[in-house]
């Protein structure tokens, strides 16, 4: 029996069915959502059965058909994308679909552009991507949900490849009158008694706290939240003093209140800002070509992550 549906229509409902929603899902996979809604519409008919159930203004859910439906159909495209990439190999052409994941701390500054440079050098790649913490990468590259990922070398498990590109040393973020800010440096002696804001994701938090473990200290933790931006307004705020590695691309919090950046003196190790692979994965031409286009990328880039944004002024 031949087959009637399409390999897009199958994107379609694997996007809808990840979402939960049709406009979701046209973000998704960059098409319009009448396209997308027609695409499912015409996959359960040519299949025959109901594939979701419509909630007025609550998106869809999977029926228990759609479900074993959608396990799949998410299989038939992976192996899809295989195909794809074999025949970019056997042609010696970068093409294909790439899944990236990227640690949320600092995807907002590197993983847009380096997205773009990378497809318009390569016009048949596609990339889809993940923001996380550093748990949730590990996770993604072990189920094979990704291709690589983009991260710090903080606690690295040994079943995963890390490819360090860039050292980045921690950082000081003080409110424009706290007392260290007028400091060239400042060590972690001169931190321990001030209250501090703690970036509190998995293995970051613990990396920033061994700065004062390291010392004998304790560090005074004020305030404690998992998102960068929020960090940057308590600090600028007034209510602390935070480490970073990456510096904003603006020295003002999301409100406006001016921040400043200074370096943390002492041998406090770097983050290293690199690739995570799996351990003994076949890279494809495209895999390869995106991790040598990331590494002269990142090094390109290397005043922008690291310099005060005046100083790039």
């Amino acid at each position: 029996m031949p087959l009637r549906f399409t390999l897009r229509q199958l994107e379609y409902f694997v996007a809808v069915g990840e979402t939960g929603s049709i406009a979701s899902a046209s973000l998704q996979v960059n098409v319009s959502s009448p396209s997308v809604s027609a695409g499912i519409s015409q996959l359960e008919e040519e299949l025959g059965v109901q594939l979701f159930v419509r909630h007025h203004a609550q998106g869809l859910t999977p029926t228990a058909a759609g479900r074993e439906i959608l396990d799949q159909a998410q299989y038939v495209l992976r192996q899809a994308g295989v195909i794809s990439d074999l025949a970019g190999d056997l042609s010696g052409s970068v093409r294909g679909s790439l899944a990236i994941g990227c640690l949320s701390t600092f995807a907002q500054i590197v993983l847009p552009g380096l997205r773009q440079s990378f497809v318009q050098k390569h016009t048949d790649v596609r990339i889809t991507q993940t923001e996380t913490d550093q748990s949730g990468l590990f996770s993604l590259q072990r189920q094979a949900k990704i291709d690589l990922a983009l991260t710090y070398d903080l606690d690295l498990p040994r079943d995963l490849t890390f490819i360090p590109v860039l050292e980045l040393p921690p950082l000081v973020a003080l409110y424009e009158t706290h007392p260290l800010a007028h400091l060239p440096e400042i060590s972690i002696a001169q931190l321990a008694p001030h209250p501090m804001v703690l970036l509190d994701l998995p293995h970051s938090a613990e990396y920033f706290l061994s700065f004062f473990t390291d010392h004998g200290l304790r560090a005074n933790i004020a305030e404690r939240t998992r998102d960068m931006a929020v960090m940057r307004g308590l600090v600028a705020n007034g209510f602390g003093y935070s480490i970073i590695n990456v510096r904003p691309q603006s020295d003002q919090a999301p409100d406006g209140k001016p921040i400043r950046f200074v370096p943390l003196s002492g041998r406090q190790r770097p983050m290293k800002l690199g690739i995570l692979t799996s351990v003994g994965s076949n890279r494809t031409q495209l895999l390869n070509a995106f991790i040598a286009h990331t590494q002269r990328w990142i090094q390109d880039y290397a005043d922008t992550l690291l310099l005060a944004p005046s100083a790039r002024d």
